[in-house]
């Protein structure tokens, strides 16, 4: 699994530049975030027609499972948001790289974006960034292939993966990643997915 925490103080956000926010009124507490979904690549749309509607669908219901586990969500006054990018191997290759020394493709990278010091000094209401999942096509479908599964389900199981990473979940040692798991094939499960560790012939591999 290759989901690296880079320095919390210099998240990389993947909006497009020059993009504008309005600051909305106070959410309730517990209200999903906002998901962004960029399109890097342009060959995911003809490789998953329904892929903006499914990621962020899978992102959601993601973040609904594990909010619990990032309690510093509750000082959130402004709207949270997660943005998804759909890109490919040669960015994601050099997005490795540069925040994790490994100079080749991986599944799906996780930023996280928020911690308390980064609450304390936004505006009141503004948004919240939870972080970016960025996701390279080439190794996602050839993964699927290996694994015998839709490149569709593949994707939104690595969407929950990278939504939970920003949401604190770790698998670091056999206990978080057994918690881990755990909860993404329950939030599977209500999407419809298959258990994908089951699938895979190697049940550590299902994500890398």
């Amino acid at each position: 699994m290759t989901t690296p925490t880079p320095p919390r103080a210099t998240p990389p956000r993947t909006a497009p530049q020059g993009r504008r926010r309005s600051v909305p009124a106070n959410p309730p507490k517990g209200s999903p975030p906002k998901v962004s979904l960029r399109l890097e690549d342009r060959a995911w749309a003809r490789a998953l027609p329904e892929v903006r509607p499914m990621l962020t669908r899978a992102a959601k219901a993601a973040f609904a499972a594990g909010r619990g586990h990032l309690p510093v969500l509750d000082q959130a006054a402004g709207p949270l948001e997660i943005d998804l990018t759909l890109s490919s191997d040669e960015v994601v290759r050099r997005l490795n790289h540069q925040w994790r020394g490994k100079d080749k493709p991986t599944n799906v990278l996780s930023f996280p974006g928020i911690d308390a010091a980064g609450l304390a000094r936004l505006p009141k209401a503004a948004p919240c960034p939870l972080g970016d999942v960025i996701l390279a096509l080439g190794t996602c479908t050839q993964e699927a292939a290996e694994q015998r599964k839709t490149l569709a389900a593949h994707a939104q199981h690595l969407v929950v993966h990278g939504v939970l990473h920003l949401l604190g979940y770790d698998h670091e040692d056999e206990g978080q990643a057994q918690e881990m798991e755990g909860l993404e094939r329950q939030v599977l499960a209500g999407l419809g997915v298959a258990d994908p560790y089951a699938l895979a012939d190697h049940p550590a591999e299902a994500v890398r």
